[in-house]
């Protein structure tokens, strides 16, 4: 059994790790990270359910819809008492005929009513466990109403929990006003880590659950990354276009990781557990989303589930962030 955490105050409690969607989507969208095979999606999925893992966060813009349609597939034999917890988001609105044109993102109450039903359909399901607004809005639509959309679509049973995905102090400020924030889903990992900062702690104050995204830096954490690997991503995937995986934020990135290897034999895991790890250390973190497309990644992650860090590890990877000028906010809890 993995150890558990509760959500915020919802009545779910969640494994401190969770399989992360966004990669099974597939090729041809703007945030893509290339083609993908669907069946070992599947069989990726099914090994972290049968691993023990008891949560998958998805997003209807995931290869515009067919992430969540892997997702049911994956999930659709499962007994009720073996399924795990589906929590997605919405709030981006795409066009299919341009499917490589960045997402809008779309507050306005009937947008998002469509978001839901659409979800519901594409996940084979009749609520939705964990509804998040994925980005704020830029259509006009103030935080205070596309909140109260969620807070009637929770009240109306289309939802289970509600949640903010990417908002700020301020924003979640005013939802909270509104109705309570079930949870709250900010980027987060050892390279970026301004949330320890703000939102985290926010979130800790008002009981609302934190599952952080990112813990591997989509990967450049995982110990399996290198400059040549880098250099051979395909123009289909989004990483190629970052920063963060070329020129001088590459080399440090590595640099980094080399650093890493360390603590991580000292603590008998790879890389990638200790840095997802390092994102549960912090107080008010309810849970981190890992990615995985095929069954034999996780294995390289899951022992992060269970992994306590000591303060000799912190301080470590903390003297390893400061030499190597990686990232941004708290190098430790």
């Amino acid at each position: 059994m993995l150890k558990t955490a509760p959500l915020g105050r919802t009545d779910m409690s969640i494994t401190r790790v969770g399989f992360g969607a966004w990669a099974i989507g597939g090729g041809d969208w703007a945030f893509a990270w290339g083609e993908q095979d669907d069946a070992e999606s599947v069989a990726a999925i099914r090994y972290a359910v049968e691993a023990g893992i008891n949560w998958i966060d998805t997003a209807a813009v995931y290869g515009l819809g067919h992430s969540e349609e892997v997702v049911a597939r994956a999930l659709k034999d499962l007994p009720a008492a073996d399924r795990p917890y589906v929590f997605t988001k919405g709030g981006l609105v795409w066009d299919e005929a341009d499917r490589q044109r960045p997402s809008r993102r779309v507050g306005a109450a009937a947008s998002l009513r469509r978001d839901v039903e659409s979800s519901l359909r594409r996940l084979e399901v009749e609520r939705i466990d964990l509804f998040q607004m994925h980005w704020p809005a830029e259509d006009g639509t103030p935080v205070e109403e596309y909140w109260q959309t969620f807070q009637d679509l929770l009240d109306e049973g289309k939802v289970r929990a509600v949640g903010l995905s990417n908002h700020g102090v301020q924003q979640l400020e005013t939802a909270e006003s509104i109705g309570h924030v079930d949870s709250l889903q900010p980027p987060f990992n050892l390279i970026r880590r301004d949330a320890a900062g703000d939102v985290i702690p926010w979130a800790a104050e008002h009981d609302t659950g934190v599952i952080v995204y990112s813990p591997m830096a989509s990967g450049l954490l995982t110990g399996a990354f290198s400059e040549q690997r880098a250099a051979a991503l395909g123009s289909d995937d989004w990483r190629s276009r970052s920063a963060d995986f070329t020129g001088d934020g590459l080399r440090r990135n590595l640099a980094l990781v080399d650093a890493l290897r360390p603590v991580a034999e000292r603590k008998d895991v790879s890389v990638a557990a200790l840095a997802v790890a390092w994102t549960l250390s912090f107080s008010g973190v309810s849970g981190a989303i890992v990615g995985a497309r095929r069954p034999g990644q996780i294995d390289a992650w899951l022992p992060a589930a269970d992994l306590e860090l000591d303060s000799t590890d912190l301080d470590d990877i903390a003297a390893a962030l400061s030499v190597h000028g990686v990232g941004s906010g708290p190098p430790r809890p």
